[in-house]
């Protein structure tokens, strides 16, 4: 894990962005299309884990932006190029767009300052969508990545981030994927060859710090 130092010249609030990947009412909320992940989420810490680390984000002045992945009820726009994508289209509950669904999920709250993008299609929350181009005009250098899927749309968003040039922060507690065992495995032997890794105790040390700059 790395020093408080290290990590604190990381996270400079002016230059910092917290994303919330997919940490929505209908992935990881009482109502789930994907119940086992959400359990995992829920009952393994890292929803809590993600509600504290915004809530620190609000009150240090770090941006905060929440991904949100969705679908038309008529399914336009959405790829079917993958397994994934056809069995999404499958299950009970659909992420249709301006449903409970895709709404953020309790306990993490969404502030007025915060941003939302919606996407329609793909597996990641950078490509294609708004959020690198409001990343820069932020002028974020540092991206902490937290949510859900350490599957698949975690180490999309980490990889993604890196081939853009932003430096990147897992909370290693704060992201989660089924089974279990297979999100540090795959922190371990993965993400931590491209981004920071650390836990939330770590990150809210550095966005509690007192005398941070806060955001006009």
């Amino acid at each position: 894990m790395p020093s408080y130092e290290a990590l604190s010249e990381l996270l400079e609030p002016g230059t910092t962005v917290l994303l919330t990947v997919e940490c929505q009412e209908g992935v990881i909320g009482a109502d789930s299309a994907l119940p086992e992940l959400a359990e995992e989420a829920r009952a393994g810490g890292a929803l809590g884990n993600v509600a504290r680390l915004v809530a620190a984000a609000h009150e240090g002045g770090v941006q905060v932006v929440h991904a949100i992945a969705e679908r038309r009820p008529d399914g336009r726009g959405a790829g079917r190029n993958a397994r994934l994508f056809r069995a999404v289209a499958r299950l009970p509950v659909q992420q249709w767009t301006g449903t409970p669904a895709v709404r953020v999920a309790a306990p993490i709250e969404v502030a007025e300052e915060d941003l939302v993008v919606r996407r329609l299609h793909g597996l990641s929350p950078l490509q294609g969508t708004d959020v690198d181009p409001l990343l820069r005009n932020l002028g974020c250098r540092t991206l902490i990545v937290t949510g859900v899927s350490a599957n698949v749309a975690v180490p999309n968003a980490v990889f993604d981030a890196v081939n853009r040039g932003y430096t990147v922060v897992v909370p290693a507690d704060a992201i989660a994927g089924v089974p279990s065992d297979y999100t540090p495995a795959m922190i371990r032997h993965t993400l931590a060859l491209v981004a920071t890794v650390a836990t939330t105790d770590e990150v809210l040390a550095c966005l509690e710090r007192p005398g941070g700059i806060r955001r006009a």
